[in-house]
């Protein structure tokens, strides 16, 4: 059959328009890819992490939890560990290191150290945290202790003293080993005392840092994408492994009140981590329960002048549940049967103060 010039006109005009509109199409799918995709869970708190804990880095309260004392492996995230274990055991973080032989060529990610060349500690903890480089662990760890088992130990150490029961670490970087593993709870225990640490905020919130070898300069881009879609975000660390799964522990400062939170084998792990930030910081907030050298009211009507200040994460609801007591000059403040603060006050009864109550609490 004969096709006219007009048909061949308009064949090639649909056969253009939808080459067109395919290629906007890809385009904007891969525009979508480049944006940190945001997830509505089902109930607040919900993950499909393995293992999660998003908790208050002042007081340590938990704000939700799955599977928060299950032990599994974390992979990178175990750099956490590492920065604060050198930041609490080496005085000098501008001390040049000589890059020894055993901290080259070190499998997994790596900022590719070169024998003999020189980086000083702080530059090395940017490599460690921000591009997580494994040989940056193992130099870090050979500078501090000398031997990895020693580092190790001394991993160790740090977990315990902040209260991580359930954690074992055998390396500095998280490569898979059966004795090297942590829970969520504990990852976030830790992970808050870090971010009690100015320099860990420092290095582990750097979007970007130039460090300088002896051969040649090197520009670190963090691979936490947090830092760049979520308001607030001031770390802190990634971690994948094919054994583990991708895992990651973010956190968030708001209005001076900073969360944290660990995902443990969660595919989804920024889009999630980020809702879990942003609903613990929408429905915890800090109250304010008692201020210093102002009259506070026990449950039982006795009346006291604070001598220091004390706040916690509540909800509106959860405010009128305290349970506050002042026997003596102590007062005590529980919340759910638990003692949540303990301090001194200066009683004043029924609430008329001696001439010299406020001199006293001042």
């Amino acid at each position: 059959m004969k096709v006219s010039k007009r048909q061949i006109f308009w064949r090639v005009g649909a056969w253009l328009l939808a080459m067109v509109i395919l290629a906007g199409f890809m385009a904007g799918v891969s525009l979508l890819s480049r944006v940190p995709a945001q997830v509505t869970l089902g109930a607040v708190g919900e993950t499909s992490a393995h293992g999660m804990c998003t908790m208050d880095v002042a007081t340590g309260r938990v704000l939700f939890a799955h599977n928060a004392d299950q032990t599994m492996g974390m992979a990178s995230t175990t750099k956490v560990v590492t920065a604060l274990t050198v930041l609490e055991n080496y005085a000098d973080l501008d001390t040049k290191v000589t890059i020894p032989d055993a901290a080259v060529g070190i499998e997994g990610s790596s900022i590719y150290l070169q024998k003999g060349e020189q980086l000083t500690v702080r530059e090395l903890l940017y490599g460690l945290m921000l591009r997580s480089g494994n040989d940056a662990a193992v130099a870090l760890a050979l500078t501090v202790a000398g031997s990895i088992a020693d580092f190790a130990t001394l991993m160790n150490q740090t977990a315990s003293k902040y209260g991580a029961t359930k954690s074992h670490f055998t390396n500095p970087h998280g490569l898979d080993d059966p004795a090297h593993y942590t829970t969520a709870r504990d990852l976030a225990k830790i992970s808050a005392a870090a971010l009690k640490n100015p320099t860990f905020v420092e290095i582990c919130s750097a979007v970007e840092k130039r460090i300088d070898g002896v051969d040649y300069p090197r520009v670190l881009q963090n691979k936490n994408k947090l830092l760049k879609s979520l308001d607030g975000c001031i770390g802190v660390k990634t971690g994948y492994t094919k054994k583990t799964g991708r895992s990651f522990v973010g956190a968030r400062e708001v209005d001076g009140q900073k969360i944290v939170c660990v995902v443990l084998n969660c595919g989804p792990m920024f889009p999630e981590t980020a809702q879990l930030l942003r609903d613990a910081d929408r429905l915890y907030h800090n109250k304010v329960i008692l201020e210093k050298e102002e009259i506070f009211t026990a449950t039982d009507g006795t009346m006291g002048i604070a001598l220091a200040d004390f706040a916690y994460p509540l909800t509106d609801a959860e405010l009128a549940e305290l349970d506050i007591t002042l026997v003596g000059n102590t007062v005590t403040i529980k919340f759910e049967g638990k003692v949540i603060y303990t301090g001194y006050a200066v009683n004043i009864g029924d609430g008329s103060p001696g001439a010299n109550a406020r001199e006293i609490a001042a």
